[in-house]
């Protein structure tokens, strides 16, 4: 969401910026429908004006005796007071014209964002490791080829219970799960200063809204009833915590993570990623949230950036930061970092997580604000969320980095506390 004032007075930088992320220029028509709703309010109060105006008029008529007069005003009130209530009734049509029309256009890139048009645009940050060397196996095995093989990941009934980007996880290979999960939780609250939440699965059409899910990527959801939809993400109830609220500047910068279950339909992911568990319906994230003043956000981003590298880096596992280009980055992003962990089954590297800064652009949907502590009036909160990390993809990137030339899979020292002392699964 975006200031109106500021467009008016940037119009040029608005387009350009809107250029950077393939999308249209987009001031003259917004302006001109700030045009039309400032012209309306002024007429009605120029109406609201004449009415009181008006209404005084019919006492000193009164007074005079003059009841043909004051019947005239008393009709020319009523007249105004019916053109107020279809103008008020015009304003919020207006009101809402221009926010719809506003509420579907992309976050402003940085200055310091890659242009690009795709994926292919964007640019190698770091790489952090070497590939694992698995000489002892002629050609890695894929996750799906492992699980299935040790029969602790079960798709055939998982369709059955549910149909296609489902899967039944038993045994071992579920015990895994939850321990990457476990440790994510335990390793973010304890060295990295985030606060846990357990926040609800079903929100509002609202705190979609707030975030930058509705009303663009509907289709992208999973709807439950008439109110409520499953959750995509956690930064969804998170990053809403905040919703209408006004911050005083000692509680910021306010840090908080969630281990949740997520929903996403994958609209318009037909054919891509249709065996394993790379894109599935449900699955687990382990969530980061910062809420900053506006003067920290970019230093934020480097350090939620760094707690999401120290899951991977913790497992043993080799990967790359790749800074994403304009034309890349998510609906709501200023800037993204995406890690990309190295699958040696595929024999490439795939997204594990992204962690993004959106700047006010949540806030003034949420409404967010914050007083500082030395100076009058209210402020937007700047908003960052990421991935730290997706559990699954985790826990594939450790099968396929950890797989043995028998089928065996080596649980890597850190998860081995959360899984009763196991070294080898299988």
């Amino acid at each position: 969401m975006f200031d109106i004032k500021w467009i008016r007075e940037n119009p040029q930088a608005f387009d350009a910026a809107l250029a950077r992320r393939g999308a249209e220029a987009a001031s003259a028509r917004l302006i001109g429908l700030d045009d039309a709703r400032r012209a309306h309010i002024a007429r009605l109060q120029e109406a609201q004006e004449r009415r009181n105006a008006a209404s005084k008029e019919i006492g000193k008529a009164k007074a005079m005796k003059d009841e043909a007069a004051a019947q005239a005003l008393i009709d020319e009130v009523a007249k105004i007071k019916s053109m107020i209530q279809e103008g008020e009734d015009e304003e919020r049509r207006l009101n809402e014209a221009l926010d719809q029309a506003l509420c579907v256009i992309p976050n402003l890139p940085l200055a310091d964002v890659p242009d690009g048009a795709d994926e292919t645009g964007n640019v190698l940050h770091h790489v952090h490791g070497n590939k694992p060397q698995l000489p002892f196996i002629n050609k890695p095995k894929e996750h799906f080829e492992l699980g299935e093989a040790l029969g602790t990941m079960d798709f055939a009934t998982a369709a059955k219970l549910s149909g296609s980007r489902f899967v039944l996880l038993k045994g071992q290979l579920a015990r895994l799960e939850r321990a990457l999960g476990q440790f994510m939780i335990d390793l973010h609250t304890t060295e990295h200063g985030y606060m846990e939440v357990s926040p609800p699965l079903l929100v509002s059409g609202t705190a979609l809204y707030g975030t930058g899910q509705l009303p663009k990527f509907e289709e992208d959801l999973f709807r439950a009833g008439d109110s409520h939809y499953l959750i995509p993400t956690a930064e969804v109830p998170l990053t809403n915590m905040v919703a209408d609220e006004i911050l005083g500047e000692e509680a910021l910068p306010l840090r908080v993570t969630a281990l949740t279950h997520c929903f996403r339909s994958e609209a318009g992911s037909a054919g891509r990623d249709t065996r394993g568990m790379l894109r599935q319906h449900q699955f687990q994230k382990c969530e980061l949230v910062s809420v900053t003043r506006p003067e920290d956000s970019a230093a934020e981003l480097e350090r939620m950036l760094g707690c999401a590298e120290a899951v991977l880096q913790k497992l043993g596992l080799h990967y790359r930061v790749m800074t994403l280009c304009t034309g890349d980055m998510g609906f709501g992003s200023q800037k993204t970092y995406d890690i990309e962990v190295w699958l040696p089954g595929q024999d490439t590297y795939r997204e594990i997580s992204s962690c993004s800064v959106c700047g006010d652009f949540q806030a003034r949907r949420m409404n967010a604000r914050f007083r500082p502590a030395d100076a009058k009036g209210l402020r937007h909160v700047h908003t960052l969320n990421g991935s730290g990390v997706a559990v699954g993809r985790a826990m594939i990137a450790v099968m396929e980095n950890y797989q043995n030339n028998d089928g065996t899979i080596t649980v890597p020292e850190v998860l081995r506390p959360y899984m009763g002392g196991l070294e080898r699964i299988g």
